[in-house]
């Protein structure tokens, strides 16, 4: 499989059955310090959403949803979520959560055009969050501020998992480093963005890429964004674009960086129609989710989701998320994992 990276000598620490218990053990600690963190309590999430509402996450804005007709609606369609961005910031305003707190849930999604390899499956599994935040929030500070925190609540978990497992050693650095997109471009011009992600992990160990989804200035984005739920367009630090963000690590089983988290301030109305009209999306603003927006009645957010099985695969050092996870693989590259000593589920 030429997308299949194949680490040498690599040996799984935990077998299968100290893998589930591993998982779990990380899943419940790290849900309680996110929650803790960020003064988050938990509700319960959809699998689908009704299509044509403006409310699933289009992600790069090109993968296509699973999507099914519901009989007793009439054969309308509904879709699987890819993510829950825009769908949490409602329930937001359904409950009505004051500044300073939010809400997280298990999101569970099926991402049928994602190219199969290492750390990338058909099915996402993933903690969705989302915090009120006011209008004085709206800054590179406060975003950092939330990153690190994050970022604390992962280490914490990574120092659980090797006390009860002292086979893994812990490699995370003690803090993490902010860049933004365009000054990683300044840094390593002729390098594609993914390669820029390995060279400044590499080198910082925990990175956290701000703005993400504008136009850099040899034209390109660092990588794409949806343009209506983080805020990728508004001036920040240094005059730099951008109040999102992701948070990557250098992953030495693999030898490259992994993202573990996509997240940032949402847009306000003001942010919503500049980047609807920069993307030549202004057809969204008629829909439900964008309706609501540009009428007020949505607070303003900080979110984002984090990966569960991508982050048990760093935690318990396995070599491809399918020893997290059971999903769908093709036959060669079952076959291949086994011959390499990283059997999937």
């Amino acid at each position: 499989m030429s997308k299949l990276i194949k680490p040498k000598n690599y040996k799984a620490l935990l077998d299968m059955r100290q893998t589930e218990q591993g998982i779990k053990l990380m899943k419940d600690f790290f849900q309680q310090n996110l929650s803790t963190e960020l003064r988050l309590h938990r509700v319960t999430a959809p699998l689908f959403v009704l299509k044509g509402l403006g409310i699933n996450d289009d992600l790069n804005g090109v993968e296509r949803p699973v999507t099914f007709p519901i009989k007793d609606l009439g054969d309308a369609h509904a879709e699987v979520v890819h993510s829950l961005a825009k769908w949490k910031r409602l329930t937001l305003a359904e409950y009505q959560i004051e500044p300073g707190y939010g809400v997280y849930t298990d999101m569970n999604a099926i991402r049928a055009d994602e190219e199969l390899d290492n750390i990338h499956s058909l099915y996402v599994d993933q903690w969705d969050w989302e915090a009120v935040i006011t209008p004085e929030d709206r800054n590179i500070g406060f975003l950092k501020d939330v990153v690190r925190r994050i970022y604390c609540a992962i280490r914490r978990t990574e120092y659980l998992v090797c006390e009860s497992y002292p086979q893994i050693k812990p490699f995370l650095p003690k803090d993490i480093f902010f860049i933004h997109s365009e000054e990683l471009l300044q840094m390593y011009p002729d390098l594609t963005p993914k390669e820029r992600e390995d060279k400044i992990c590499e080198e910082h160990g925990a990175v956290f890429i701000m703005g993400i989804g504008g136009k850099l200035s040899n034209g390109e984005p660092h990588d794409g964004r949806a343009p209506d739920y983080d805020d990728w367009s508004t001036e920040g630090e240094n005059g730099l674009k951008g109040l999102n963000g992701d948070i990557l690590v250098w992953y030495p089983v693999l030898e490259r960086s992994l993202e573990l988290s996509s997240m940032g301030i949402r847009v306000d109305k003001e942010s919503l129609l500049r980047q609807l009209a920069l993307t030549g999306k202004q057809e969204r603003a008629s829909l439900y989710f964008h309706k609501q927006l540009l009428d007020g009645a949505l607070p303003l957010t900080i979110g984002g989701g984090i990966g569960q099985s991508r982050l048990c695969m760093m935690l318990l050092q396995k070599a491809h998320i399918g020893e997290i996870q059971a999903s769908i693989w093709p036959d060669d590259m079952r076959r291949e994992c086994e011959e390499l000593g990283m059997p999937l589920i």
